[in-house]
Parts: C-alpha cells; structure tokens; sequence
C-alpha cells in the first residue's frame, strides 16, 4: 500500500500551518507599525498629526458619549485642527445629550477654531441643538429638521394587570416618587410636576437657539411646538444659514477662513489610533484562525469558506 497521499496530505496540512503562522507574524508586524503611529500622532507632519479639518459624526440617537467628547476636547487642545465640521443625522436623543455636545463644539469655537455644520437627512431636536454653536450651519433643502421641544412617555399598565389578577404594591418615600409608573395612572400632582421638568428643559432649548440664531424669543417659541421643517423651510425661518453639503461648507471654510478646501480631512474617533489597530489585527487574526480550524476539520459548525 503506497503512503504518498498520505503524505502529500500532511504536507498540505503543514503548508495551511505554516501559511497560518507566517499570516500571524505579519499581522503582528501590523499591529507594532499601528502602535508606532499612535505613539507619533503628535508629530506636526504629513501623514501623522499634522494641520487638517476634523469631522465630527453624530449618527443615530444621540446621547452623552464620553470617549467621544473626550476626543473632542483632546483634539482642540492640539491645536492641529484648523476647522471643525459638525456632520449630524440624528432624529434627536437625550436633552443631555445634546447638551453634552452642544457645550463641547462650542468650547472649540471659543478657542478660535472655525465650526461648521452639515446637517445631513435628518437633523431633529438634539441633532439640531448640536448644530447651534456652529457659525454657520448648511443643510439640504429635503433635509428634515427643528423639532424644538422635548418629550417624555411613559405607559400606563393597570388596567391589563387588573385584568391578569396581578396587583402591584408601591413604597415610597413621597407621592411622587413613582411618578409616572407603568403600575397606576399618572396623578394630577405628578403631571403638573413633570410638565414643570419639561417645560424647564425647553425653556433652556429655546435659549440656545435665541442666543445662537440671534432671534427673538417670541419668533422662536413660535417654531417651538415639536414641528418638523425642511431644510429649504429652516432657512426661511432663519434657523440655518445656507443650503447645501460638506462641499459647500468647505468653500466657505476657505472663503472666510482661508481654511484651504485641499487641507485633509480627519474623522474624529473616540478609539485611540492604537486600538483601532489592535482591533483591526484581532478581527484579521481571529478570522485567520477560525479558517485554519475550518480546512483542519476541526470546528465542525463552522460553515465552509465561500
């Protein structure tokens, strides 16, 4: 009986291996090359941390990112970035949230970099309120926007409970510790308290506007109900300045700035340079692995490579 598949096989075995192996060694050369840049970001020159235009994308609900804002904060205190573009496609999120980057973006215009922002398809409440402290604020003429106000639900679930035999039992500390609660409908006391929280927070919304778009508090409480506009309705009611995208608001940058509209773009990333490579090299690594025991046979439930 000849041996030779036998052999031929375990010399395929062995080629997987040591193609595995070698794969690793250079995703590990990888990894030291991105560890290398992270440790010289603060280097002022091409292809390090030299002058360039830092984006900022918030996308989805917005809500009080520290990694993110932290990065922002880091990122003015550089002083590499010449410019900041505010990109938002945001529904809207936590009033704290907004909040949160609200006071971030305008810490960075009051260091004496220019802000713009470009509101995508949809900037609504918070994703609005994010976009005042720019100095100037760019958006479609289809795009969704405003919504200034701010809202809280709750469910009222006593009666299905009632009607499932379940009685819920409450102690508090004061009549309106559990307000609202999913157990018994909201109280009269409890409603006038939450309104009161409510329209504290709008109040507050209204003022950032007023104060950012140079408007009258009337004209702005007026636009103040929830309403929803679009972009080319917005620049009507003076709560943007321009229609247009990121092209129109890096001529500007340029125009006004003298911001150069060639000067590299830099997306601002709550991860460190040295973790986004760590991440990279662990997705490749891992998936080099699973491959290996795939083709050996040895992860039955791994379905074959296509």
């Amino acid at each position: 009986m000849s041996l030779e598949p036998d052999l031929l096989l375990d010399r395929r075995r062995l080629k997987r291996k040591l193609g595995f192996w070698r794969a690793a060694l250079l995703l590990g050369l990888l990894l030291a090359v991105g560890l290398f840049l992270a440790r010289t970001d603060g280097l002022d020159g091409p292809g390090f941390g030299g002058a360039h235009v830092l984006r900022l994308n918030l996308a989805g609900t917005i809500t009080e990112d520290r990694r993110l804002l932290e990065a922002l904060d880091r990122a003015t205190r550089e002083r590499r970035m010449r410019a900041l573009i505010v990109a938002v496609d945001s529904p809207g999120g936590s009033v704290a949230g907004g909040e949160a980057f609200h006071t971030a973006i305008a810490r960075v215009r009051a260091a004496g970099i220019p802000v713009v922002a470009v509101l995508r398809g949809t900037a609504a409440s918070a994703g609005y309120m994010v976009a005042l402290p720019a100095e100037r604020i760019f958006a479609r003429e289809s795009t969704v926007t405003g919504s200034i106000g701010v809202l809280l639900q709750s469910f009222d679930l006593s009666e299905l409970l009632r009607s499932l035999g379940i009685r819920p039992e409450t102690i508090t500390t004061g009549a309106l510790k559990d307000q609202p609660s999913l157990f018994r409908p909201l109280t009269e006391e409890g409603r006038a308290a939450l309104q009161a929280v409510i329209e504290d927070m709008q109040s507050q919304f209204v003022a950032r506007v007023v104060e950012a778009r140079d408007m009258p508090e009337a004209r702005v409480r007026a636009l103040a109900d929830g309403r929803v506009l679009t972009g080319r309705q917005a620049l009507e009611a003076g709560l943007l300045d321009a229609i247009g995208g990121e092209i129109e608001a890096r001529a500007w940058l340029a125009e006004t700035h003298g911001v150069p509209a060639s000067l590299r773009l830099r997306e601002l990333e709550g991860r460190s340079a040295a973790e986004r490579a760590l991440g990279a090299v662990a997705d490749a690594f891992w998936a080099g692995a699973a491959r290996l025991l795939r083709e050996e046979g040895l992860w039955p439930g791994l379905p074959p490579a296509r």
